[in-house]
């Protein structure tokens, strides 16, 4: 195709969207709410998966050692649960640091505790875990470690958080595909109306023997048009409103119980995902209501 050729029928495409003006109006408010929508449940989903993960993190396995195993022996045992696959670290507490901080913890009941001594504490380890949903199964391969005498893993908060995880990503896959339908259709109804307005010009080109690719290519600019430029305003507009949520958390979040991550972490990925929804509803929208109006 001659330069000359390909600059006319940019300049076609993007005529079309101003010949159209209210439609190409709509067609850029439905795509800037939908990537909007999308864009803000993506950092939801984000930042609380970063959340989740914090606290499966807080999530610890405590192993009670047999009270009869003097200290070296009870430590020991800690080697062999360093050994278990899923077994991110374990720290030994003796009974002398579990008396203090049992006793730091029930301060306000006074001397309700007074006459309790370190020999009736137990050592122990506190095992972080890599994997939290293999809580269960881990604690059963380290209840079977001679010298273990009890487990205490909280095996229904280890589900919960990963029940809340694969909801955020089933809900986010299920919100984002409707979304970009959404756009898809508003973006292919605006090219499908410059084309019924020029129907009979296609029908006249398609006889003189004007080639498909010549066509299409003033439909795709214009739907390429409407989709970035709606992709670029979501974009400014989801980075204000984040910042502005930042902001009026820090407000009212002095305990830092909701800590979002800055928007200059999710930069790269945003403009990749906002740049992608954009190229896929305008270019895919305006091509696949090209197909039969080619039908002449």
């Amino acid at each position: 195709m001659k330069i000359s050729n390909f600059g006319y029928l940019l300049k076609e495409g993007l005529r079309d969207i101003f010949r159209h003006g209210f439609m190409s109006f709509a067609a850029v408010c439905v795509t800037v709410a939908c990537l909007l929508i999308v864009g803000s449940f993506s950092c939801l989903v984000y930042n609380v998966n970063i959340m989740v993960e914090d606290l499966n993190k807080t999530s610890e396995i405590l192993v009670y050692v047999d009270s009869e195993l003097s200290e070296a022996e009870a430590k020991s045992i800690g080697t062999k649960i360093n050994m278990i696959d899923n077994v991110l670290q374990s720290v030994f507490v003796s009974r002398e640091e579990a008396l203090e901080d049992f006793v730091a913890d029930h301060q306000e009941e006074g001397e309700a505790f007074a006459g309790v001594e370190a020999t009736d504490l137990r050592h122990r380890f506190v095992v972080t875990l890599e994997d939290n949903t293999l809580m269960e199964q881990t604690a059963q391969q380290v209840e079977e470690i001679p010298g273990v005498a009890k487990i205490n893993a909280e095996y229904e908060l280890a589900e919960g958080f990963t029940t809340l995880q694969r909801v955020l990503q089933i809900a986010s896959v299920a919100v984002i595909a409707v979304l970009l339908v959404v756009s898809l259709l508003i973006i292919s109804n605006t090219v499908k109306l410059a084309m019924y307005d020029r129907k009979d010009e296609i029908a006249i080109m398609k006889m003189v023997g004007a080639t498909n690719g010549f066509i299409r290519l003033p439909f795709v600019v214009q739907g390429f048009a409407l989709g970035m430029l709606g992709a670029a305003i979501a974009f400014g507009l989801e980075w204000l409103m984040y910042d502005a949520l930042i902001k009026r958390l820090a407000e009212v979040d002095s305990l830092q119980l909701f800590p979002f991550v800055p928007f200059q972490t999710l930069l790269l990925p945003m403009v990749a995902t906002f740049c992608a929804a954009g190229l896929f509803v305008g270019i895919v929208g305006s091509w696949t209501s090209i197909r039969k109006f080619l039908d002449v």
